[in-house]
C-alpha cells in the first residue's frame, strides 16, 4: 500500500504540530528548554498528534482542527517527556538515530527536562481558548491527556517488573503494552473526539480504534526489535534479545517447550553471546511465535477498523480525506519497518 493519503495528512500535519511545539516550548534557563527539546528536533512519526488533527477534522471539519491543534501539541510533548525519561531508566544511548537526551545534557538536565515538558503537557490544552475552545471542553481534554499519562506510569512500572519475573504470560504482556504504549494513542483519539464535539459515544468509539492500533502498532515495534533492518529501525541488530526484554515473541516460544523458557532465561540472565543470540531467534521462528505475533496485531487492526466502520455508518464524516488517513494509519501500524 502506498499510504498516499496517511503520507500527505502525516507531512502537513508534522510541520503543523513542530512549529506549534518550537513556539510554545521556549524559555529559560537555554540548556534546559534545549534538552527538552531534543528530542523533538530529531523528528519522529507524529502518529500521536497525527491522529488528533485528523480525527477532529474527519467529524469536525476546519474548525475543529484548529482547536485540536492544542491538544495534539500537548500530547507530542508528553510522549517526549516520556521517552526522555524511559530512556534514562533503560540508559540507552540513542533514540530517532541521535544520542539520548541524558547522553548528551547528563542525567540532570534529562530528568528536569522531562519535568519540564510534563508540565507543558498540561498547560498547552489551555491555549486553545485561542481557537474558540471554552473551558468545558478543556476540562474534558486535560482529564484525558492526564488519565493517559497515569497509565503510562503504571505501564513503565509493569515493564520494570517483568524485567525480575518469568511469572508473565500473554495477558500481562498485553495489559502492559496497552498501558505504556496504545493508552496514549486512544488518548490521541479521544482528543479527536473532544475538538470535534463527538459526543461521548463517537469518543469512545475513536477511544477504542486508538486503543487498538497502540497494541498493533507495540507488536509491530516488538517485531521490529528482533528482525527490523537497523538501518531503517536506528536500532542496533537483535536489540530486545540483548536487552533482555519479554516480548510476545518470547513468552510464546517459552510457553511452548519448557527447554526453550530455560534457554531464555539463561540467555536474558547474561549469556548473551552472539551463538545465543542466533539461537534465540532461530527458536522464534520455529515455535511460531513470529507468525502468532503478526496475527496478533493483524486481528488488533481489523478491531481498529470495525470502530472507524462503525462510526463511518453514522453518516458523521465531514472530511473524506482525514478519515481517509485514519484507516491508512491502522494499517501501517501493522506493515511499518521502522
Amino acid at each position: 500500500m502506498s499510504y498516499e493519503t496517511l503520507n500527505k495528512v502525516g507531512e502537513k500535519y508534522a510541520s503543523l504540530i513542530d512549529s506549534y511545539i518550537s513556539d510554545i516550548l521556549r524559555g529559560e534557563p537555554e540548556d534546559l528548554y534545549k534538552a527538552a527539546m531534543h528530542l523533538i528536533k530529531a523528528g519522529g512519526k507524529r502518529l500521536r498528534p497525527m491522529i488528533t488533527l485528523a480525527a477532529s477534522k474527519a467529524l469536525g471539519g476546519a474548525p475543529s482542527e484548529t482547536k485540536a491543534v492544542y491538544y495534539a501539541a500537548a500530547v507530542e510533548i508528553l510522549h517526549n517527556f516520556s521517552l526522555v525519561h524511559d530512556d534514562i531508566m533503560d540508559n540507552d544511548d540513542f533514540r530517532r538515530g541521535i544520542p539520548t537526551v541524558h547522553k548528551i545534557y547528563g542525567v540532570n538536565w534529562a530528568i528536569l527536562a522531562g519535568d519540564l515538558m510534563f508540565s507543558y503537557a498540561f498547560l498547552t490544552p489551555y491555549l486553545a481558548i485561542r481557537a474558540g475552545a471554552d473551558y468545558k471542553e478543556i476540562a474534558k481534554a486535560v482529564e484525558v491527556i492526564g488519565d493517559g499519562s497515569r497509565k503510562i506510569a503504571e505501564g513503565q512500572g509493569y515493564d520494570i517488573m517483568f524485567e525480575k519475573t518469568w511469572d508473565v504470560d500473554e495477558k500481562d504482556y498485553l495489559k502492559m503494552i496497552y498501558l505504556k504504549t496504545g493508552a496514549l494513542i486512544e488518548t490521541s483519539s479521544k482528543l479527536g473526539g473532544i475538538a470535534s464535539n463527538s459526543d461521548d459515544e463517537i469518543t469512545e468509539l475513536l477511544g477504542q480504534f486508538g486503543r487498538f492500533v497502540g497494541l498493533a502498532f507495540q507488536i509491530r515495534d516488538d517485531i521490529l526489535g528482533i528482525f527490523g533492518d537497523p538501518a531503517k529501525t536506528g536500532k542496533p541488530i537483535y536489540n530486545d534479545l540483548r536487552r533482555g526484554k519479554k516480548t510476545i515473541l518470547v513468552l510464546y516460544a517459552s510457553k511452548r517447550k519448557s527447554e526453550w523458557k530455560e534457554f531464555f532465561i539463561k540467555l536474558f540472565s547474561g549469556n548473551q553471546s552472539d551463538e545465543n543470540i542466533k539461537e534465540a531467534v532461530d527458536i522464534i521462528k520455529e515455535s511460531g511465535s513470529l507468525n502468532y505475533a503478526e496475527m496478533l496485531a493483524k486481528n488488533y487492526y481489523n478491531n481498529a477498523l470495525d470502530r472507524l466502520d462503525s462510526i463511518e455508518k453514522m453518516g458523521l464524516i465531514k472530511d473524506e480525506e482525514s478519515f481517509k488517513s485514519l484507516k491508512e494509519l491502522a494499517e501501517f501500524s501493522i506493515n511499518r519497518d521502522k
